[in-house]
């Protein structure tokens, strides 16, 4: 039987017959190219606008040295991350992706506990980011009318989340909208991402005044620890702001089943976004690095509370700056959107394997829009839930922006090792890394797993999120340990395959 099936498994197959083969059938659109799934990447990562919301966190933690080393360290091993879930993502291209490939390569012991942790952190995750991006994008709004009014006016922090509660709900009517328009509207946000990235880099060395121009020896080589953490630990929280910007690398993964020829558009979609964001936001630390001045505690502490802003306030002036700030917030708010959208494909997904409460709500399809508007709007209603805790204090909504990464280094490193210890045998997709697969995987799951350890402060709401999954999975008679199966065979259920049933099905999905 195996001699028989081996020639079919070696011809070329379309997205839909790849899809079938995961269990799942076609619903959404393949509007997305392979640039537009990039362009979505890409826009998510935001570069200028995502260092200028996490800026304020990372001049604290080492000054130029942290912010021009601690960036490319910290890159270099992002670039493993990418590269080990590229690799997952051209052999298993689907929606549900980290808890898909969870269940699929653990013990079957463990797979089924497991896939439903990834899929609540996951979803977590996605909720926290737009949550840290949306609120980062009504801070530098706010910072836009301070600057404005020459700093007569200072935004509440009932303001700021006014703006934010706005954002969040016109992000939802948008990321609504059919998969068509929202595919061709990523070649106008990497056009607007590059205008900004050449913008700032032009700029700040034209207009910034003498007296606050650095020396190569200052911004390559000042280290200056203002957190209250040794040094050594704040050169290491320094990575956050690299880990924040350039993450996301399951966002075209989520995507994958609204592009076309998905086994091959995803990894190239994560290690062009990865590796391109990386170099631009580097150079983008060096230029700021160059044109800060040498008070980084002024720079800090100005009224404007956006470190960023400050610094194009004094190179490029209020009215200068309130133009470039206003491209700043656009993108941003385009990041934001493009969160909302990847977020609410998880959802979708995890509801189809009836994961969530409400599965049978949120796994409905728009007949319109032909998308998950239900799972859009429950997205951005626990984000905004979730920007409450900003009336805390600051610490607090610090604590948002690192959730967002643990989240993701968990759901990412979970199914990465899995893979190799978990027993099932692996299936390479078009993207292979060959006898490096395994070494790629053993640098990414140690660098993750480190950042994790290191973000301990973020313990508390990441663990709450863990403790309350594993109690709704073990909760006596209706706990998801009772009911929940792991991926559901869609196809199966639909009667697409009927001839092979359920058990012939799972056969061919263990082959595949």
């Amino acid at each position: 039987m195996s001699l028989e099936l081996r020639p079919k498994l070696s011809l070329p197959l379309n997205d839909q017959d790849v899809l079938n083969r995961l269990g799942y059938k076609e619903e959404f659109k393949r509007d997305f190219s392979r640039i537009q799934l990039f362009g979505l990447s890409f826009s998510i990562v935001g570069v200028v606008q995502s260092i200028a919301a996490v800026l304020l966190y990372s001049i604290p933690y080492g000054g130029p040295v942290g912010m021009v080393w601690g960036w490319l360290t910290c890159c270099f091993f992002l670039t493993f991350v990418g590269m080990a879930m590229a690799e997952l993502g051209s052999a298993a291209p689907t929606a549900g992706g980290l808890y898909y490939w969870t269940f699929k390569f653990s013990s079957p012991r463990y797979r089924k506990l497991l896939s439903w942790l990834i899929g609540y952190i996951n979803t977590a995750a996605y909720i926290a980011g737009l949550a840290s991006v949306d609120w980062g994008c009504a801070t530098q709004l706010m910072a836009a009318v301070t600057i404005g009014s020459n700093g007569r006016f200072t935004p509440t922090n009932a303001q700021i989340y006014g703006v934010y509660c706005a954002l969040l709900i016109l992000h939802a009517v948008l990321a609504s909208l059919a998969t068509k328009f929202i595919a061709r509207l990523q070649y106008f946000y990497v056009f607007l991402n590059i205008a900004l990235f050449l913008t700032v880099i032009i700029v700040l060395p034209i207009t910034t005044p003498t007296e606050l121009k650095n020396k190569a020896s200052y911004a390559f080589g000042h280290f200056e620890n203002v957190s209250g953490w040794n040094n050594g630990f704040a050169f290491i929280l320094s990575f956050l702001a690299p880990a924040w910007t350039v993450g996301g690398f399951d966002t075209s993964v989520h995507i994958s089943e609204e592009a076309r020829n998905a086994s091959r558009a995803v990894p190239f979609a994560i290690m062009c976004a990865t590796v391109f964001s990386s170099l631009l936001g580097w150079v983008i630390n060096i230029v700021l690095a160059f044109h800060i001045g040498s008070d980084l505690e002024a720079v800090i502490n100005n009224p404007i509370g956006q470190p960023m802003a400050t610094i194009f306030a004094n190179s490029v002036g209020s009215k200068g700056t309130v133009v470039i700030w206003a491209f700043m917030v656009i993108t941003l708010f385009m990041t934001g959107m493009d969160y909302l959208i990847a977020g609410s494909r998880q959802i979708f997904a995890f509801s189809r394997d009836r994961g969530l409460p409400l599965s049978r709500i949120l796994y409905r399809m728009n007949n319109r829009t032909q998308t998950p508007v239900h799972a859009v709007f429950f997205c951005a209603g626990l984000s905004l839930i979730l920007g409450l805790i900003s009336f805390a204090g600051p610490v607090a909504i610090t604590a948002v922006f690192t959730m967002s990464v643990v989240c993701q280094y968990i759901g990412f490193t979970v199914p990465i090792i899995a893979r190799f210890v978990g027993g099932s045998r692996f299936v390479h997709g078009p993207f292979n890394l060959g006898c490096m697969s395994g070494p790629v995987a053993c640098i990414a799951s140690a660098y993750m797993i480190f950042m994790i350890v290191s973000m301990n402060y973020t313990v508390v709401v990441v663990g709450g999120t863990i403790l309350l999954s594993l109690g709704y999975y073990f909760f006596p008679v209706y706990g998801g340990k009772h009911w929940f199966t792991g991926p559901v065979h869609t196809v199966v259920d639909e009667g697409a395959a009927s001839s092979l049933g359920e058990s012939g099905n799972s056969q061919a999905l263990e082959k595949s």
